[in-house]
């Protein structure tokens, strides 16, 4: 039986009213149906994967012919493994120091190149933003090469200049080691973070610069209350990327060290790694994921509390 309000509309708007929402209907379904691969994608590729890894955790298995159920005896062990607390904190400490570093380029560099007196600007963005396109394979191929101690470029140049005497062993001494991974991923990853920036203090109204200057502020002054404050949104995810980022780097630091010398750049990626696929203790592997999954996922949580705390 037909309502009261279609009753009220004349016959011609009531048909008007049906075609829309069978259109409306029509296009619902065939979005839901260019959505699927998509979707079926994301599921295969990232749920399936996800939950498999949590549930081998469980098991001692070689991921073929043997699944031993094990509990969480793989998670009582993990408590008293010093290996994985050693590669947990050297994480931390890769992860504060490249990320430190990224932000200290970042914004020196779009502070210059939003400058509209800067000659050439356009080329020195093109130039600056190339290491973010590059492959970490290609970096790390790079970066191995300059490092090296027989005929790398940085060891040419300090003789050259007679700073040093023997060729320093930048990837081969554990208290060089890290380092230099270090300096080659700030490299890599500075530019993604100066693009951010740079759109984000296009954004900044230049007459908050304009007041501050006749309020007598001086160019620190104007960085402090006015450049800094505009940029926070944007600056504040972009470290919670680089954050996450860094704490699960993998690529760059098994190309130029695998972890060595004597574990002095065994992150917990490669940690993780080397369990699973070197050791083939595959169940372990998968607890090791998980912790650090579940580090992500509270460290994200707590930046998203704070955020809307100070909002």
């Amino acid at each position: 039986m037909p309502s009261q309000k279609n009753q009220a509309l004349p016959n011609s708007e009531t048909k008007a009213l049906k075609i829309r929402k069978k259109g409306s209907l029509t296009q619902d379904w065939v979005g839901n149906l260019f959505s699927f691969p998509a979707l079926f994608v994301m599921v295969a590729m990232v749920v399936y994967p996800l939950i498999y890894g949590i549930v081998i955790s469980f098991y001692n298995t070689n991921l073929i012919n043997r699944f031993e159920f094990v509990g969480l005896r793989y998670y009582g062990r993990l408590l008293t493994d010093m290996t994985f607390y050693k590669s947990i904190l050297l994480t931390v400490w890769f992860t504060v120091v490249t990320v430190a570093g990224r932000a200290v380029l970042a914004l020196l560099f779009s502070s210059i190149l939003v400058k509209d007196n800067m000659p050439c600007k356009k080329l020195f963005r093109s130039i600056l933003v190339l290491p973010w396109f590059f492959p970490d394979v290609v970096i790390g191929i790079v970066w191995k090469w300059l490092f090296n101690t027989n005929y790398g470029l940085f060891n040419f140049i300090l003789q050259s200049l007679h700073i040093i005497d023997q060729p320093i062993e930048w990837l081969s001494n554990p208290s060089t080691a890290m380092w230099a991974v270090i300096v080659a991923s700030i490299w890599k990853g500075f530019p993604f973070m100066m693009v951010m920036l740079m759109a984000a203090l296009q954004t900044v109204p230049k007459d908050l610069y304009e007041a501050a200057e006749l309020d007598g502020c001086n160019s620190f002054k104007q960085f402090q209350h006015v450049t800094f404050p505009g940029i926070m949104p944007v600056f504040s995810t972009t470290m919670m990327l680089e954050i996450m980022w860094c704490f699960k780097h993998f690529t760059m630091i098994w190309n130029l060290t695998k972890g060595g010398p004597v574990d002095a750049t065994r992150v917990v990626s490669i940690d993780i790694y080397k369990t699973g696929f070197e050791y083939m203790r595959f169940g372990e592997s998968s607890t090791r994921a998980v912790i650090v999954f579940v580090i992500i996922i509270a460290f994200t949580l707590l930046q998203k509390f704070l955020q809307r705390k100070k909002d």
